[in-house]
């Protein structure tokens, strides 16, 4: 059975199914799941000769010499010469003919594999080709690549039994499990491959069939697999499989799980959306008065993408349903004129509205803009003036409790704050509209509490995000949410140009910030860090490692792992603060603005730049959001190389908001990655903001583009929202139709396991999309 412990299963035993259970593998079924992450072609290898630089490459060969180079560190470099198999022999059996082609390998820090391998000993190596100098058949080599021991001729006991897993065939090749066997050996692609082959077997002999978890007519109609021949399949593809597939994920086996995975996902969406129309909430009206505020507080004509939005969120808002919306608009287009008008037709009808955001910086921003918009304006409802409050966690404790009084006894119409709104202290007296800004930054309980908060039941809702997401994609993560898209910028934006540059020219940056100050205009200059002249490494750029290499082990392509190049140290805001004051920026006025200074401390940094009392802004990431300074035509981000796509984009959207021409520069220092390279391509190909979405969701893929916890992201096993885009939107369709009425095909008995599965294994996985 699938729910059989795993430490059953033949070669894991109690202890290592203890390391497996900390991964989340509990039974057989969990360990099926983990599913290979890349492929191997040890049946025909691909010729060196067919190969270019930087291509990851999966090489099989003879080891023909070693040497562990000193190094200062004393742990030595480790250098290995392999012979390349020649392509097209059987490999299945006996030690091939060699080619006459060699590679070089190398890996830092490589003292543990000193007695490693031996002469002739054939192996397998994986990694990235980087050109080398000798040229000839020497014209690549690879640094720190993965490796794995094939079998020998004539090998014996579980090796013998396995040769077949090893060769001859495509390869499948698993992230690691982690932890070791009893004899302290790592559990590395070949002992998870083993482990895999043996449970198949075992269950072809019991005659154990995988649960089917689709319906039949459903599986037979989109011509899918059954479950466990997908599962065989995935792990030990059958011959005449194409790799390309394989890499790809889509075979038919790895279709159907994915498929599998995102229908459940996108039924309990159904349900969802299905309970939030059974729900009641607020039916505000919008009569003469709520459309002579609306009129008031507009400082110029709106877009026609403005004017679209809003009856999209007004229409919402007289509904008796709650609202549940999410405003995407890109840097600048007017998201927070929007919000206003919303927060002004729940207070026109008699309502509170509160809207929260992720820094003290961007609540105050939002409050002095609300005081700018309402301040010398009076309710048509009441006569009065418009009563609006900042709640922030660093106010001293006083202040705190009035504005907590305020609200309460409902004489605050507008709360305007950061994490301080949702704690226990605060309650509202008619709360009727919650607006959430930057919605990726907060926790996902953390704008449920907002959305529970005393004095009405179930408020409306609106989320806003400068972080472009594309449509089906967001359709899925904010599963129970209408979409509302602001695609149009106000006019009077001018393009702002965005220029590359490294360190080594920051002479030439200096003078032209000071060019423009004596135009008459500001400058921001952002670095990565506050201080502490750490050093540091640069962004690693490396693949996956699942072998556990020993003292060799990487977290590649996570950016951990020590750094293959020279150490770089970063400059840091508080010291080039000093740095450029006396030095490059002489004469200037300079100001600071970081995460660490106080918030009065922060207002007033940022009031002197708004008011054009400084001339450069030095700061931290504290400013990606809200900061808003027609006068600011440049600026500049230091280490740019280290910021990730959206993070640029919302810096430079702080510049470009007036009529001078703006400038973007980016300024990299040591190496720049191949990931880097690509990001930085990209700011200066284009300016829109869901065109760098789409690349940076590649870049990074969706568990960190939006924060798998922040954003209430499900933990997919099989399925990826960025490649696996065209089966969504097929699963979308399927779990619409299998929730609106019965299939006269599938069976009720069928119909009944799909709900209890749903509600058994993935509502506790999605239970929290709502929020």
């Amino acid at each position: 059975m699938l729910s059989t412990p795993v430490k059953f299963v033949k070669r894991v035993g109690e202890r290592i199914a203890e390391g497996l259970a900390k991964r989340g593998v509990e039974t057989v079924e969990d360990l099926l799941y983990h599913l290979p992450f890349r492929y191997e072609d040890r049946l025909n290898p691909r010729s060196i000769a067919e190969m270019k630089a930087g291509e990851m490459a999966s090489l099989i060969g003879d080891v023909r010499g070693s040497a562990l180079l000193k190094t200062k560190g004393g742990k030595g470099l480790f250098e290995l010469t392999l012979g390349l198999s020649a392509p097209g022999v059987d490999l299945s059996g006996g030690i091939p003919k060699m080619g006459q082609s060699t590679i070089q390998c190398t890996w830092f820090n490589g003292s543990y594999l000193r007695d490693k391998f031996r002469l002739g000993q054939r192996i397998a190596v994986y990694g990235r080709l980087e050109p080398s100098r000798s040229g000839g058949s020497g014209r690549f080599k690879l640094i720190q690549p993965q490796f794995e021991m094939l079998p020998e001729v004539g090998a014996t006991g579980a090796d013998a039994e396995f040769a077949m897993l090893e060769m001859g065939r495509i390869v499948p090749v698993y992230e690691s499990l982690g932890g070791t066997t009893p004899w302290g050996s790592k559990l590395t692609s070949k002992w998870t491959r083993r482990v895999m082959w043996s449970v198949f077997e075992e269950l072809t002999e019991a005659g154990v069939e995988a649960e089917e978890t689709l319906p039949k007519a459903l599986r037979e109609r989109l011509k899918l697999p059954g479950r466990m021949q997908a599962l065989r399949t995935i792990h030990f593809p059958e011959a005449g499989t194409k790799l390309e597939d394989l890499q790809a994920a889509n075979t038919p086996g790895h279709r159907r799980l994915i498929f599998e995975e995102l229908w459940y996902l996108e039924l309990g969406l159904e349900l969802k959306r299905k309970r939030m129309r059974e729900r009641i909430g607020t039916k505000f009206e919008t009569g003469t008065t709520v459309r002579e505020a609306l009129k008031q507080v507009l400082p110029f004509h709106p877009t026609g993408a403005q004017k679209r939005v809003l009856g999209e969120i007004v229409g919402d808002m007289t509904k008796t349903q709650p609202m549940r919306r999410l405003l995407q608009g890109d840097v600048g287009s007017g998201k927070t004129i929007v919000a206003m008008q919303a927060a002004l037709v729940a207070i026109e009808n008699g309502y509170q509205a509160a809207l929260m955001a992720p820094t003290e910086i961007l609540a105050t921003q939002h409050y002095l803009s609300a005081k700018k918009l309402l301040g010398d304006k009076l309710s048509p409802l009441t006569g009065k003036p418009y009563r609006v409050t900042l709640l922030t966690g660093s106010l001293d404790e006083e202040r705190k409790r009035e504005g907590r009084g305020r609200i309460f006894r409902g004489e605050t119409q507008l709360a305007i704050g950061t994490h301080a709104l949702i704690e226990e202290k605060v309650d509202f007296a008619n709360l009727g509209l919650v607006v959430v800004d930057e919605q990726h930054r907060f926790g996902v309980q953390q704008r449920f509490k907002l959305m529970k908060k005393p004095g009405a039941a179930d408020p409306d809702v609106l989320v806003m995000t400068a972080t472009p997401i594309p449509r089906t994609l967001a359709l899925t993560i904010y599963g129970d949410m209408d979409l509302s898209v602001i695609d149009e910028l106000p006019p009077g934006r001018t393009p702002i140009v965005t220029r590359r540059t490294s360190e080594a020219r920051q002479r030439e940056v200096w003078e032209f910030v000071r060019k423009q100050v004596g135009l008459g205009r500001q400058v921001y200059i952002v670095y990565p860090v506050i201080e502490g002249a750490k050093d540091d490494q640069p962004e690693l750029d490396f693949p996956r490692d699942e072998e556990e290499q020993g003292e060799g082990k990487r977290e590649e392509g996570r950016g951990k792992g020590k750094s293959l190049f020279p150490k770089v140290k970063l400059r840091s805001a508080t010291q080039m603060y000093d740095e450029l004051r006396v030095g490059p920026l002489a004469g200037l006025k300079l100001g600071l603005l970081h995460g660490r200074m106080s918030a009065d401390d922060k207002e007033v940094a940022m009031r002197r730049f708004q008011r054009g009392e400084t001339d450069v802004l030095i700061a931290t990431t504290v400013i990606e959001v809200g900061v808003d300074v027609p006068n600011a035509s440049v600026m500049v981000i230091e280490h740019a190389e280290r910021f990730g796509l959206a993070q640029m984009h919302q810096l430079r959207g702080r510049v470009g908001r007036g009529a001078a021409k703006s400038y973007c520069i980016l300024m990299t220092g040591g190496k720049v990655s191949d990931s880097a390279e690509a990001r930085l391509d990209a700011m200066m190909a284009t300016q829109d903001g869901f065109k760098l979405a789409e690349l940076d969701l590649q870049q990074r893929g969706p568990g960190e583009f939006f924060g798998t916890r922040q954003a209430g992201m499900p933990d997919l096993r099989v399925a990826s929202l960025v490649r696996d885009r065209a089966l969504l939107e097929l699963a979308k369709v399927e779990a619409a139709r299998f929730a609106e009425k019965p299939d006269p095909e599938i069976p009720e008995a069928e119909r009944a396991g799909v709900w209890t599965r749903l509600k058994g294994q993935w509502q506790r996985r999605y239970g929290l999309v709502e929020a």
